[in-house]
């Protein structure tokens, strides 16, 4: 059986696929479970339903699992990256790529954000790109580091942005406030982002500009585990260092949340360890099952789609594909009763999915 050992700059089929599984829930997956409503109204399916979609404010769901998750492998593919690079390439010249990466991330994330107002933005409100791009060079720039440093950096971080949130006042609501558009990181975006008070965005409370920090920390974390996946210890060793830091991050957030709420609309620290604690615990499954057990084949689904998370993520801003499968689905949903719904949700997963095994194939993957 092959692993990690034998190629340390290669790339996780386990990490391939855990992307790939983060993103099938936002190209159709999410949709394919709310289309079981449509069967009736059941204890099971409401609580698979409830769990597609963001948590109102405080609690938390396993969609809002989703975006931690993909910080988390952004630190967890840094030290290969680097390993890679390392071996052609000076570190002046790695670190000017890691800024280019940086600054086409952040431009994307100003270009999905444009195209979905209808207006020219720079700053994406409550998505994913520009966080990461931050969250990517941040934890580049420590790979050099020891993993103490780069923990204390974390946990540093989280700290002091917790801190920030307990005791600095807001207007109107005072110091400690987690109360929807009365909180340290809704004043901080009212104050600096004013175009954004109207902003459906903005009402719903999504935080910006300070909630883009505690992301760091998750990707540091990441990066920690990339390390420990890179090492010569056997994987049994791997998946024990893996395993306590799951362990020890979910109790240190859940404890902590006794105090402070849960809230991933802010970042909370108690939903910054939870998230980053499930999203670790996940890698963890997938490690072991995938390249520890040698399950690939059934990892080949998402494995697809986690090569071009990129693509995915930028599709539904860039084209419609529903308008396409619509044409020839709704007819026969229309005549399929109940089960109408489900089957025009999967055509579309099927399509979406179609259209990047072909980019597998031919092995067009889109990246910064």
């Amino acid at each position: 059986m092959e692993t990690v050992e034998k190629k340390k700059s290669s790339r996780l089929v386990s990490l391939d696929a855990l992307r790939g599984f983060t993103m099938f829930w936002i190209v159709g997956g999410g949709a394919l479970i709310e289309s079981l409503e449509h069967f009736g109204n059941f204890g099971f399916t409401n609580f698979l339903i409830s769990q597609v979609d963001h948590s109102p404010w405080v609690g938390l769901r396993f969609y809002d699992c989703i975006w931690p998750s993909f910080m988390l492998m952004v630190g967890v593919s840094i030290p290969f990256a680097f390993a890679k690079r390392s071996q052609t390439q000076s570190y002046p010249r790695m670190l000017q790529h890691a800024i280019k990466r940086f600054a086409i991330l952040f431009l994307l994330g100003s270009l999905r954000e444009s195209v979905s107002l209808g207006s020219p933005r720079l700053i994406e409100l409550s998505s994913a790109l520009q966080p990461i791009a931050v969250a990517y060079l941040a934890s580049f720039l420590l790979v050099r580091k020891t993993w103490k440093f780069q923990a204390a950096v974390a946990l540093g971080i989280l700290l002091v942005y917790g801190l920030a949130q307990a005791l600095i006042p807001v207007p109107g609501a005072g110091a400690g406030s987690y109360v929807q558009n009365a909180n340290l990181v809704w004043f901080v975006d009212k104050t600096l982002l004013p175009g954004r008070i109207g902003d459906s965005v903005f009402i719903g409370g999504w935080g910006t500009l300070i909630s883009m920090i505690p992301p760091i920390s998750t990707t540091i974390l990441g990066l920690l585990m990339g390390q420990v996946l890179m090492s010569k210890n056997a994987p049994a060793y791997k998946l024990k260092i893996m395993a306590l830091t799951s362990a020890g991050v979910l109790i240190t957030g859940y404890l902590l949340s006794i105090f402070v709420p849960v809230v991933m609309k802010m970042w909370t620290v108690s939903y910054g360890l939870i998230s980053a604690g499930w999203a670790c615990s996940m890698l963890l499954l997938f490690y072991w099952l995938i390249d520890v057990r040698g399950y690939k084949k059934g990892a080949f689904l998402f494995v697809v789609i986690g090569m071009n998370a990129l693509a995915v993520y930028l599709s539904s801003t860039v084209m419609n594909l529903s308008e396409i499968t619509d044409v020839f689905t709704d007819g026969i949903a229309d005549s399929m009763g109940s089960f109408g719904p489900f089957f025009a949700a999967l055509a579309y997963l099927a399509l979406e999915w179609a259209i990047l095994h072909w980019m597998y194939k031919r092995r067009i993957f889109i990246s910064p």
